[in-house]
């Protein structure tokens, strides 16, 4: 089995580059491989299947051609796109993995998350993150109306844009402690998010045995992915254009 593990595209109309890197990707890669995981913020904001949006038509499109290619596609949600819903997997062909998720991967089990529920110092992003979260604010927000929707993401997204820049650089990137709680819970050796937008692979210890965090990097200067196989994980770049 052959792998592609990507997150944090953040395609918006205003990143043309991006969206004709990813459709270049999809063609002249995921469509080499078994399963293409795309690991959260996908998108730079999503108010709802319901919102009509070229662009989300264009993407979905492609993934749907890709899947009936024979490349399983699995998407998790992001902090900009946890509204994401079962409309836009249906017409993408994309299956909706929870946060997190185990997946068997050369007889060992691997950890996916996005990877912002790792970041417990950053403590006004998990409190608004539990509110945003929770089933009752899903529901009311997929329910209002998509006006007030935009609104809404226009002032999540300054102000998310504000803390963070604000913010010291170890507030906004994971805990430690918490992955090492995280992967011995879920008893794993490899645990994948993105998030961060720090794209690495770390040497760790887990339980008295050898383990890695692999950090997806954000698709912005460059494009990243990860590719795993029987050989082993390898996280690259590669130019958008």
């Amino acid at each position: 089995m052959r792998y592609l593990f990507i997150s944090d595209l953040h395609l918006e109309a205003e990143r043309p580059d991006i969206t004709r890197a990813f459709l270049r990707f999809l063609d002249e890669q995921a469509s080499q491989i078994d399963a293409l995981y795309i690991l959260g913020d996908f998108f730079e904001v999503w108010l709802g299947d319901d919102n009509p949006d070229p662009l989300a038509d264009q993407i979905s499109a492609a993934l749907l051609e890709l899947s009936r290619q024979g490349t399983a596609v699995y998407l998790m949600h992001g902090n900009r796109d946890f509204l994401l819903g079962k409309d836009f997997c249906r017409r993408s062909g994309c299956t909706l993995l929870k946060d997190p998720a185990l997946l068997d991967i050369n007889n060992e089990p691997v950890l996916l998350m996005h990877g912002d529920s790792l970041c417990i110092d950053d403590t006004d992003y998990m409190r608004m993150r539990r509110w945003l979260r929770n089933p009752l604010s899903l529901f009311i927000l997929r329910n209002l109306p998509l006006k007030t929707r935009h609104k809404i993401g226009r002032k999540l997204r300054n102000e998310s844009q504000q803390r963070t820049r604000y913010k010291a650089a170890d507030i906004t990137d994971v805990n430690h402690g918490e992955v090492l709680r995280v992967m011995a819970e879920f008893r794993v050796r490899t645990l994948i998010h993105g998030h961060t937008h720090r794209p690495a692979v770390h040497s760790l210890e887990v339980d008295g045995k050898p383990a890695q965090r692999i950090v997806l990097g954000d698709w912005d200067k460059d494009g990243w992915a990860l590719e795993v196989d029987d050989e082993g994980y390898r996280l690259e770049s590669f130019a958008l254009e």
